[in-house]
Formats: structure tokens, C-alpha cells, sequence
């Protein structure tokens, strides 16, 4: 009965241990991004790899095709020389599809990659996962990762219309100066 008893707890401690490892808290300035390979707009696969040495903006967003997504989608392509100077790239995810994306993109001129997060598990890693409506969305959240993969600046709850100013002003105080 004792051993019964220590297994069934032991079986319970490694449950929370689990379940609070995918809890999907957020990233905090300091830790290591997590890692992701996700499928873009075209179906190729983008993993934060792929971009080691260079400033990422990961972005999460909602939905394609809503007003704010579509607001914040344009500011990030306006701003896409700016980004490209400060050795940036960008990278929005949402729930959608795949081929959702792809429309969008094709829709609204967008130039950078959009990432497929069906799954919601990449959403879950950065603790930005909302229920609205029923739906499983991704909140709209930004985190800006160093050329080392490092997170340096986390933005929850963002305003779209701004986002992308405040973020290339952050770029600025922390790239070394020239």
C-alpha cells in the first residue's frame, strides 16, 4: 500500500510538473526565446534558427483579415527598410492557416514572413493564448529577440496603430551605437 501510495504521488508531482512547463507563461526579458518551425505563407518552414544573428520581431496577432491585425500587418510594411537598416526581420504568427496567410499577404502586400500556428503550440510557448468567442486566438503580444536568440523586450496587450514606432525605437536604445 506505502509503495502504491509514493507512486500515486510521485505520478501526480510529475502531472503539475508538466502541466506548469506548458503553461505557456511568458518569455521574460533575459531568458532564452523559445524555439519554434513553423510553416510560413508560401509552406516553407520557418524555424528562430534561421535567423540567429539577427534582431527578430516575433509578433503574435489575433486574426487575418480584422482591422487591427490588418493596421498593425501595414505599420510593420511600411517599416520594412527600417527594420532591414537595424539588421531586423519580422514575423507574425496567428492561429490561421497556412493558406489564410496567404491571402492576407497577396490581399494586403505584405513582404514579410506569416506563420502558422494551427497547433497553438508555439502560441502557448509565448503565453499568448486568448479565448474569444470560443475561438482559440492568439493574443496580439510582441517579443523582440536578440541576434543571440536572447529575449529583449516583451509587449503584451499592444496597440496596432503604434506598435511598430515603439518597436524601432527600442531597436534603437538597444543596438550598440555606431
Amino acid at each position: 500500500m506505502k509503495r502504491f501510495a509514493v507512486f500515486f504521488f510521485t505520478l501526480i508531482m510529475l502531472s503539475l510538473l508538466a502541466m506548469a512547463a506548458d503553461s505557456g507563461q511568458t518569455p521574460t526579458i533575459g531568458s532564452k526565446a523559445p524555439t519554434f518551425n513553423l510553416p510560413n505563407q508560401e509552406g516553407g518552414q520557418i524555424s528562430l534558427d534561421q535567423f540567429k544573428g539577427k534582431w527578430v520581431v516575433l509578433y503574435f496577432y489575433p486574426k487575418d483579415f480584422t482591422s487591427g491585425c490588418t493596421v498593425e500587418a501595414h505599420n510593420f510594411q511600411r517599416d520594412i527598410e527600417k527594420y532591414t537598416a537595424k539588421n531586423a526581420v519580422i514575423l507574425g504568427v496567428s492561429v490561421d492557416t497556412v493558406d489564410s496567410h496567404k491571402g492576407f499577404c497577396a490581399k494586403e502586400g505584405l513582404n514579410f514572413k506569416l506563420l502558422s500556428d494551427a497547433s497553438h503550440e508555439v502560441t502557448q510557448k509565448y503565453g499568448s493564448v486568448m479565448e474569444y468567442n470560443g475561438m482559440t486566438l492568439a493574443a496580439r503580444n510582441t517579443f523582440l529577440i536578440d541576434p543571440s536568440g536572447v529575449v529583449k523586450k516583451v509587449y503584451l496587450k499592444v496597440n496596432p496603430s503604434n506598435h511598430s514606432e515603439q518597436v524601432l525605437a527600442d531597436l534603437d536604445e538597444l543596438q550598440p551605437k555606431k
